[in-house]
């Protein structure tokens, strides 16, 4: 298949340090062109890829201080591909909602993934007004909010095989926390639990601009207790020795959580996860197989000594069974298929 990735222009493809869209659209590309599958991919000059770069700024505009209206290469971005669109197959988006206005007003297939939160009030009549505009959810409880979509399916983010992988040699010793600081990510909860567990709590995450105040007023002064250390943002490289030697990851969340890539890429090394049971996280963490779903502190306190009795193999065997990148690219090429044919399948990956 002829087929268009065109991803946001906020960070490259894959993004040099936080970036979950961009990831996951690096890593999809990359296994359709394996698959042999003719891809170009709309992104940012600065991105890496084996597929046909068709770039559409000089680089990522979150580095670029000389860009101060992110809309305008965006809206660039959107009028080449309208103008390409009959060199492809299928065009597939990752821009939100933004596709549909000018992509419903033509006749090559296309689909748009949904990569963040849909329960905000204003998506409603957007999505009321393009019914027929195909979209892909990333997990089952993503869609609750906008049940009027057309939903062509549900596909479950993925890995490379081999990106992350266990340490034979590792010595789990702290829990982790992976993301970013963000009231909804709830850094504050990670926090208390290992100081009631006694446990050494690493903290490796980003704090955007909006978050800086959330940060100052209620992480920062958490950070003074002996057990808890800040690393800060860090890269993909440095994940593997960071997930790989905890204990477990803590994702402590408070809100409808889309995905949450932070926990397959630990399931990958072998580390389990302990995760507050909102959005999709019943259908991520396999209970007392890749980790444990709980919903309350007092349960999370607890599951802390139960995951270390979880086989670390276990957690990597249910990783290569669910959530691969060739998976997921596959699951990809059978929704596209049934695009082209007008025909899209019902592509809802139940939890295992």
């Amino acid at each position: 298949m002829r087929i268009a990735q065109i991803a946001p222009l906020t960070e490259a493809v894959p993004p040099k340090l936080y970036g979950g869209t961009e990831r996951i659209v690096s890593y999809l590309t990359e296994e359709l062109v394996e698959l042999g599958h003719e891809v170009t991919l709309f992104a940012s000059g600065d991105s890496i890829t084996k597929a046909k770069l068709a770039p559409m700024s000089t680089k990522a505009l979150r580095l670029d201080p000389s860009v101060r209206d992110a809309n305008a290469p965006l809206t660039l971005m959107l009028e080449q591909v309208y103008r390409r669109r009959h060199e492809f197959d299928l065009l597939h988006f990752h821009l939100d909602y933004l596709p549909f206005p000018l992509f419903s007003r033509q006749s090559v297939p296309f689909v748009t993934t949904l990569h963040g939160r849909l329960d905000l009030q204003e998506l409603q009549p957007v999505f009321d007004a393009f019914p027929n505009a195909p979209v892909v959810s990333i997990s089952n409880d993503q869609r609750r909010p906008l049940p009027q979509a057309h939903w062509a399916g549900t596909v479950y983010h993925g890995l490379p095989e081999r990106l992350l992988v266990p340490d034979a040699q590792a010595k789990p010793g702290y829990l982790a926390f992976l993301g970013r600081i963000a009231p909804e990510k709830r850094c504050d909860r990670a926090i208390e639990i290992a100081i009631a567990t006694n446990t050494p709590l690493k903290i490796a995450a980003k704090v955007d601009k909006v978050d800086v105040d959330y940060f100052e007023s209620k992480i920062k002064p958490m950070l003074n207790h002996p057990l808890i250390e800040f690393i800060g943002e860090i890269n993909e490289t440095q994940k593997q020795d960071f997930l790989a030697n905890a204990i477990a990851l803590l994702t402590p969340i408070d809100w409808p959580e889309p995905f949450g890539l932070v926990m397959i890429e630990a399931m990958a090394c072998g580390t389990p996860v302990i995760a507050f049971r909102h959005g999709s996280v019943p259908e991520v963490v396999d209970d007392g197989i890749t980790g444990y779903s709980v919903t309350s502190m007092s349960e999370a306190i607890s599951a802390v000594a139960r995951v270390k009795e979880l086989p670390r193999a276990g957690v990597r065997a249910q990783f290569d069974k669910r959530f691969t990148g060739r998976r997921m690219a596959e699951d990809y090429v059978s929704l596209y298929e049934g695009l082209c044919r007008r025909e899209a399948p019902q592509l809802a990956v139940a939890a295992e």
